[in-house]
């Protein structure tokens, strides 16, 4: 089973919102420190209230160039989000990321609706970061 599956069936498992939002906290202090040399306005996530570093390496693979994410960020809820986007996206093919809803999957395990509007914008930003470098990756290739 993959993390984002783990993740998945995890949030299945909580009903309150209070336990929800204690394990996105705990996947944001499980998400591996990110170099303070990547904290630059390069790598900062924009439209996100708080403040959001994502990279991505790039390499070849079988169906495609793969991206691998890092991210970090100020606030402890957000860090957990990005750890879920992290574990959706992250060592995929480009191809796939492109295809991939994030929202559909904040949806299905109820992270959405308990979203304040600032911190949806923030995923929406975040995702279409993500996906803007898998299209870049899939037009060098």
């Amino acid at each position: 089973m993959s993390e984002i599956d783990d993740i998945v069936e995890n949030f299945t498992l909580l009903d309150e919102w209070d336990d929800r939002y204690r394990y996105v906290i705990e996947l944001g202090k499980a998400l591996p420190p990110m170099p303070d040399s990547d904290h630059t306005d390069t790598n900062k996530v924009q439209g996100c209230a708080s403040q959001v570093w994502l990279t991505s390496a790039v390499t070849g693979g079988a169906d495609g160039p793969v991206l691998t994410f890092k991210g970090d960020s100020d606030a402890h809820i957000v860090r957990g989000l990005v750890a879920i986007l992290i574990a959706l996206y992250s060592g995929k093919p480009a191809s796939d990321i492109i295809k991939t809803d994030a929202i559909e999957l904040f949806d299905k395990i109820g992270l959405r609706e308990n979203l304040t509007p600032q911190r949806s914008n923030g995923v929406r930003s975040m995702v279409e970061r993500i996906r803007s470098e898998a299209s870049a990756a899939l037009a060098a290739a």
